[in-house]
């Protein structure tokens, strides 16, 4: 089902992230049929729905849009290099359930396709709540970014244990806010560094928790969650 909602990619810009989103609708067949309405001015290159049944909507060379206002590494206009996949999930405020195992198989092996075709960097898969952290949520704390990893797709380390140590959350400031503000500007996350801890670091911190530290997400930069951080910077490539 082709969506009227496209165009050509930007300034000469080509594929270098994969990123994924959650539908947000009770239905699958709705969400597709909002995302090829024009009046939504929204579309995505594929839906995935909950058996695993994939739909592509738009054509991989083609700009959809998905993204929104967003930035990644400094890059503003996610969609123009970006490849969208919306898994169908009624999300946050309906629910929330679990993705089912054909489903992540699924949106693994597709995305698998993707990234090989287009050469895409582990680190460029990506989480819709990644790239715009004081917007959306999706996909959310309970995808599987793990068994994606183990699929052979995307940026995965072992999370650090929760317990005790030093946090930090809304309000701190200083040397140490600053340093976390720059390991997450570091990873690729759109973030001043101000040493305030304020209500966009807060956004920041939780997006990175939903993708990389799901157990707890509650915008506090715990040990936990600034020891995975640490790990993923350390595991990054030399040329990121």
């Amino acid at each position: 089902m082709p969506s009227p909602n496209v165009e050509p990619r930007q300034d000469g810009k080509t594929v270098r992230i994969l990123l994924l989103h959650y539908t947000g609708m009770d239905d699958a067949e709705r969400a597709c049929a909002w995302l090829c309405d024009p009046i939504s001015k929204v579309s995505c290159h594929y839906l995935v729905d909950a058996e695993g049944r994939i739909t592509q909507m738009v054509d991989e060379d083609l700009r959809a849009w998905h993204a929104g206002q967003s930035i990644w590494k400094g890059e503003h206009d996610i969609n123009s290099c970006s490849i969208g996949i919306e898994i169908h999930n009624p999300g946050h405020d309906n629910g929330y359930p679990d993705f089912p195992p054909a489903q992540q198989a699924a949106v693994g092996a597709l995305g698998l396709d993707i990234v090989r075709r287009h050469r895409i960097a582990p680190e460029h898969v990506l989480a819709h709540s990644d790239v715009a952290p004081r917007r959306k949520i999706d996909p959310g704390e309970k995808f599987d970014w793990r068994d994606l990893h183990e699929q052979g797709l995307g940026h995965w380390v072992a999370p650090h244990p929760l317990g005790g140590g030093q946090f930090f959350q809304m309000g701190d400031s200083g040397d140490a806010v600053e340093a976390l503000q720059a390991m997450l500007a570091l990873y690729g996350y759109g973030i001043d560094i101000t040493g305030e801890f304020d209500a966009d670091t807060k956004a920041v911190v939780g997006a990175f928790q939903r993708h990389f530290r799901p157990e707890r997400v509650d915008g506090i930069a715990d040990r936990s969650t600034i020891e995975t951080l640490r790990r993923l910077i350390d595991a990054l490539p030399d040329s990121t």
